[in-house]
C-alpha cells in the first residue's frame, strides 16, 4: 500500500468525508486543512485491508501549524475520510506505533 496515489486524490479534491468523520472533526475541533496538511506529508503507520467495508490505512502526519494527526481513511480508487483525531502520546510511540 502506498500513500501516493490517497495524497493524489487529496491533492485533486477526490474525496469524501464520512458523516462519522466530519462528526469528529466538529467535536475535536479539526478542520478540512488539517486532515489534508496530515496526509499530504504523512506517512501510512498501519493497514487495514480486511476493514469492514472496504480496506482503508491510518495516516500519522503533522499539520502546517505543526499538530499530529491521525487520519483513517478508505484507499483509492474511493478515498473516503473516515475517522481523524490527535494521537494520545499515551497511547503511541512518538505518535506511529502502538503501546
Amino acid at each position: 500500500m502506498d500513500i501516493k496515489p490517497i495524497q493524489d486524490k487529496i491533492l485533486e479534491g477526490e474525496y469524501r468525508v464520512s458523516d462519522h468523520a466530519v462528526k469528529q472533526m466538529i467535536k475535536r475541533s479539526i478542520t478540512r486543512l488539517e486532515i489534508e496538511d496530515a496526509i499530504i506529508n504523512g506517512e501510512i503507520i498501519e493497514k487495514y485491508p480486511d476493514d469492514k467495508y472496504s480496506p482503508s490505512c491510518l495516516i500519522y502526519g503533522r499539520t502546517e501549524s505543526g499538530k499530529d494527526l491521525h487520519v483513517q481513511l478508505s484507499i483509492p480508487p474511493l478515498v473516503v475520510i473516515i475517522t481523524t483525531y490527535y494521537p494520545d502520546p499515551e497511547e503511541w510511540i512518538n505518535f506511529k506505533i502502538r503501546r
